[in-house]
């Protein structure tokens, strides 16, 4: 069996299993079907072919499914601007980080400039994603 095969039948157990759990959320089960998207598909996918499969996988039409997606987008930015990141079982966790003002060096001239500070987003990738896909 493949890691990606393993990853896949792994997160399909543990959305059958604990569905309702604290530390699996009933909310996290709508991972499923795009679990099965990377398991079935490698190449690169356009939103309306994603919708279009999503339909099919969910058994709902694609606007319904376009919903869908539209609502967990806006779960997942309220998530990451209240609590600062958001978890994705399987795939990674997304973080809201602040970075300090630092000096840097402008490479054509060699000059050092103050690079202002900023909040940024990061992606970790999880161990399970990292293993199934690298």
């Amino acid at each position: 069996m493949s890691r990606l095969n393993f990853c896949y039948y792994t997160m399909t157990s543990l959305v059958n299993t604990y569905p309702q759990t604290p530390c699996f959320p009933k909310k996290c089960a709508i991972l499923l079907p795009l679990i099965n998207l990377i398991h079935l598909r490698m190449a690169k996918m356009t939103k309306s072919q994603m919708l279009a499969n999503l339909s099919e996988k969910w058994g709902v039409s694609k606007k319904e499914a376009g919903e869908m997606l539209d609502k967990f987008v806006e779960m997942v930015y309220s998530e990451v601007k209240g609590s600062g990141e958001f978890s994705f079982p399987g795939l990674g966790k997304l973080i809201k980080k602040h970075r300090d003002a630092r000096m840097g060096r402008n490479p054509a001239t060699g000059a050092s400039i103050q690079i202002p500070a900023k909040t940024v987003l990061k992606f970790r990738v999880a161990k399970a994603a990292k293993d199934a896909l690298l």
